[in-house]
C-alpha cells in the first residue's frame, strides 16, 4: 500500500465551528447588523459557507454592501481566526518526515478551504488539496478523492487511507475510493455503513495509527 493519507478538514485539521462563531461575531459587529440577520447568517453558515450564502443574505435583508464584499472579509476573518493545534502540525511533519504523502480533502468553496490552511500553516505541510468546490461535487463522490490523489502526484489505484469526522462524506467516500479509513468520532453513524478502519477520539490518534504502519 502506498503511504498516502488524506485528510478532512473542517472538524478533524482545524475547528471549524469555534472560529464561525467568532468571526460572525466580527463581521456582524462590523457592518451594525441587527439580531435577526446575525441569526440567519449563524444558521445559513452553520455547516459550511461559500458566496451564494451571501448573496442570499442580500436578497433576503436587502443589504447595500455588496455579496462579494462580504464574502471576501469572511475569508479573511476565518483565515486569522481558525487555528491548528501545534501537535497535529507536528504530526503532519512527521508523516512527511516518515515518507508520507499528505493530501486534504474538503467539502467547500476553494479560496476559503486554501485560505484555512495557509492561515493555519497546514498548506506548506500537505502535498495536495482536493475542495469540492474545485468541480462543483462534494464527498463522497469519488471524484474528488480521485483529484486529491491526482494533485498529490499518486493515484487511488496504490491505496492509502483516508481520516475524518464525517461518517458519509470521508469514511463511506474513502471506502468507495479504495482507501482504509480512520473515523473521528462524534456525528450520529449511519446505519448501514460500513466501519471505519479505526475509530479515534482526536485526529493526533489517527496520525499515531498511521505512523505506526510505518514502522
Amino acid at each position: 500500500m502506498h503511504r498516502l493519507a488524506l485528510f478532512d478538514l473542517d472538524g478533524t485539521l482545524v475547528d471549524r465551528q469555534t472560529a464561525v462563531h467568532d468571526v460572525l461575531t466580527a463581521l456582524c459587529r462590523a457592518h451594525d447588523f441587527d439580531t435577526a440577520t446575525e441569526q440567519w447568517l449563524r444558521t445559513e453558515l452553520v455547516d459550511r459557507a461559500n458566496p451564494g450564502s451571501f448573496v442570499r443574505l442580500r436578497e433576503v435583508f436587502g443589504l447595500v454592501v455588496s455579496a462579494d464584499q462580504l464574502w471576501r472579509e469572511y475569508i479573511d476573518l476565518m483565515a486569522a481566526a481558525v487555528t491548528c493545534r501545534s501537535e497535529v502540525l507536528e504530526g503532519l511533519a512527521r508523516l512527511r518526515a516518515g515518507g508520507w504523502t499528505i493530501g486534504v480533502i474538503t467539502n467547500g468553496a476553494g479560496d476559503i478551504q486554501r485560505a484555512k490552511l495557509a492561515g493555519t500553516g497546514i498548506a506548506d505541510l500537505v502535498h495536495g488539496v482536493a475542495a469540492s468546490g474545485d468541480l462543483e461535487i462534494r464527498k463522497p463522490d469519488r471524484r474528488l478523492f480521485e483529484l486529491g490523489a491526482s494533485r498529490c502526484g499518486v493515484s487511488l489505484a496504490d491505496g492509502g487511507w483516508m481520516v475524518g469526522d464525517n461518517p458519509t462524506g470521508d469514511v463511506g467516500g474513502g471506502h468507495q475510493a479504495g482507501l482504509h479509513t480512520i473515523w473521528l468520532r462524534g456525528r450520529p453513524w449511519p446505519d448501514g455503513l460500513p466501519a471505519a478502519n479505526h475509530v479515534v477520539d482526536d485526529v493526533t490518534d489517527a496520525i499515531t495509527i498511521l505512523l505506526n504502519e510505518t514502522e
